[in-house]
């Protein structure tokens, strides 16, 4: 069992990568943690240059919130290999659930517990893990406080994640440089 982090800004290509490093012989479960909008073309669309991607043999499995994420991850086997894209798009989801961008301390300690069940699912995981996550923190400092939130919130869990990953794996400009 390894587990890999796969790190990287926006188009910096980590989806695409992530994928390359899933052998074509094993069996594969991805875990599309964005959640579909109807009213959002410009999303659907790039839901869709995503699947396009993936063949025919992975089966797919929409874990938009907290709770089907671990659970999948919690019942994967050790023949298996599970990949999840994205993690920045699965906490948008448990910040919205908990309504927590306005920083209620309450919403707040949801999305922390949330963010912890995820380590430790990904910790007692049995499948070979690929995770793809937005790296954020490179940048400006967000204008907004939801903005800054979503950076802060983001960069702790991949911190923690980075921490009980195997290997950890950053794109820039479509290269892969191996942290770990």
């Amino acid at each position: 069992m390894v587990r890999t982090l796969v790190l990287g800004g926006a188009r910096s290509g980590k989806s695409a990568h992530a994928e390359r490093l899933v052998p074509e012989s094993d069996p594969v479960t991805y875990l599309a943690t964005g959640r579909r909008d109807p009213g959002d073309r410009e999303w659907a669309e790039r839901i869709a240059a995503h699947v396009s991607r993936r063949p025919d043999s992975w089966r797919t499995v929409e874990a938009g919130d907290a709770d089907s994420l671990r659970r999948v991850l919690g019942d994967a086997g050790s023949d298996a290999t599970v990949l999840v894209d994205d993690l920045a798009t699965w906490l948008t989801g448990v910040l919205d659930d908990a309504g927590a961008w306005d920083r209620d301390p309450v919403a707040l300690d949801e999305v922390a517990g949330h963010c912890a069940g995820l380590v430790d699912a990904v910790v007692g995981c049995a499948a070979r893990l690929v995770i793809v996550s937005a790296e954020v923190g490179l940048g400006v400092v967000p204008s907004t406080p939801s903005g800054r939130l979503f950076r802060d919130e983001l960069g702790s869990l991949n911190a923690r994640l980075a921490d009980v990953c195997d290997e950890v794996v950053l794109l820039v400009a479509g290269q892969p440089l191996r942290l770990r």
